[in-house]
């Protein structure tokens, strides 16, 4: 009798009966999609044991710059040779905007071992949903993304030093119905386009700003949603593109306007497919299962040494500041938007929609790290039966949030706080992940700290 893979390989064959070639890619440390368009009759012939893909990728930065801080992968004792690259077969969709181009992704295995390899995101994510799965729990997440849009191309914004760039539209306008009217070829077929690439958009708008839009991305199982999250940043970049203009998923590109936010939605099922945060007592004061508060509980503890996680560039940083629309401390709250955590019940949903947000995390996010190490953090809470350790904030803000637990100000100051030794990050991510991630994150802060900002000159060049 035939495996579960061997009739997926069956039926992937088959589909793929008429297509000459296929595209595959690999997530990076950085949520940065790297691939390549292979024929298909190799395609083919990689599908049970996996091709050699360079390990460089997991080497160096998001410009292609190697790590100099001591990352396996990065130096010349690695001979930057082949990880192992194995195809998710059930990642398979096709590209409308490439003439329907077959499309998958892959996972990356350590080369001597075979392992899942510690810093591939997937692979990653996979071992956290696992370990939820052996507890008889499946995780479900929603992600949303604000992006601002500007009329550059990519020659444009080298010309002008990615300064006194024009914003796509003018003014302040969330909720607009005349701003999409603007661009209405680009709004339309971004929405159409992703639905058939199987990257469904539940809710799609414009956000306050100039040339701001938010997508919510439909709700599906964690690794999906990861999926999803990455592809539509990918796609909505190459159709700005088509378009004529450039999509930035930057955290915080102008320093007066807020940033651009990457919220992520949580719940979690039983086997039965049951919310397991809907609590059993119908006489729950809080509407909160004894499940669900272990469950923020344990993001709460873990999220200081998580936050270079959900805030991973310098960037990141400018966002997170008082009174632009951001937490800056450990904080949760029944349905208010000013906390880290935002826990959403009835009335303000259907019981079934019972979940929480994580408001931290910026669109700068790589989605699978961010949406496992939320997992991880709030499965050890659960497993360890963690109380939450604060009381929620109340419509005072900024009187509430001051007694709470600064979240770190730099990218430096997070990633130390990751790297501690008895770290809850250590702890549910694993040494070699927060070693790894921890030295990459260096590396940025050291490229930050050497650079020349056009603020030091403009404050500076004349007058000192």
């Amino acid at each position: 009798m035939a495996t579960t893979q061997e009739k997926l390989i069956s039926n992937i064959t088959k589909e793929l009966d008429n297509d000459a070639k296929v595209k595959v890619a690999a997530v990076d440390i950085d949520g940065v999609l790297r691939g390549k368009v292979m024929q298909k009759s190799k395609f083919l012939s990689i599908l049970k044991d996996g091709f050699g893909f360079c390990s460089v990728i997991f080497g160096w930065d998001i410009h292609d710059k190697v790590y100099m801080t001591g990352v396996e992968f990065s130096d010349e004792d690695s001979g930057f040779s082949d990880l192992v690259a194995k195809v998710d077969l059930n990642s398979f969709r096709r590209i409308p905007w490439e003439n329907n181009l077959a499309f998958f992704l892959v996972e990356l295995f350590h080369p001597k071992t075979l392992d899942p390899l510690y810093c591939c995101p997937r692979s990653t994510l996979r071992q956290v949903t696992k370990k939820l799965e052996e507890d008889g729990l499946t995780a479900y997440c929603g992600v949303e993304f604000e992006f601002f849009n500007f009329k550059e191309t990519p020659e444009s914004l080298v010309e002008k030093n990615y300064v006194g760039l024009t914003p796509l539209t003018q003014g302040m306008f969330g909720y607009s119905l005349l701003r999409p009217t603007q661009n209405q070829q680009f709004y339309d077929e971004a929405y159409d386009l992703l639905r058939d690439f199987k990257v469904d958009i539940e809710g799609w708008h414009t956000e306050t700003g100039p040339g701001v839009f938010e997508a919510a991305l439909a709700y599906n199982n964690a690794m999906e949603s990861a999926d999803r999250a990455v592809l539509f940043k990918t796609s909505i970049k190459q159709l700005a593109i088509n378009h004529g203009f450039i999509a930035s998923f930057m955290a915080k590109p102008w320093n007066d306007l807020p940033g651009c936010s990457g919220h992520i939605h949580f719940s979690l099922k039983d086997t039965d497919g049951n919310n397991v945060f809907v609590p059993e007592d119908k006489s729950s004061k809080d509407g909160m299962s004894q499940t669900m508060k272990h469950f923020v509980a344990g993001i709460l503890l873990g999220l200081p040494s998580i936050l270079a996680v959900l805030a991973p560039t310098v960037n990141s940083y400018k966002r997170l500041v008082e009174n632009y629309w951001a937490p800056v401390t450990v904080s949760w709250g029944i349905d208010n938007r000013l906390g880290a955590i935002r826990v959403i019940i009835p009335p303000s949903c259907s019981k079934s929609a019972t979940r929480i947000e994580m408001r931290v995390s910026g669109a700068d996010i790589n989605a699978h790290l961010a949406i496992a190490a939320v997992l991880a953090c709030g499965h050890w809470g659960i497993r360890n039966k963690k109380e939450i350790p604060i009381a929620p904030i109340g419509g005072d803000a900024a009187a509430d949030n001051a007694t709470g637990t600064r979240l770190a100000r730099t990218l430096q100051e997070a990633y130390e706080q990751m790297s501690q030794p008895d770290s809850v990050a250590r702890q549910v991510l694993g040494d070699s992940f927060v070693d790894h991630y921890a030295k990459v994150k260096q590396h940025e802060w050291r490229l930050w700290q050497t650079a020349v900002t056009d603020f030091e000159t403009k404050r500076y060049l004349e007058l000192i």
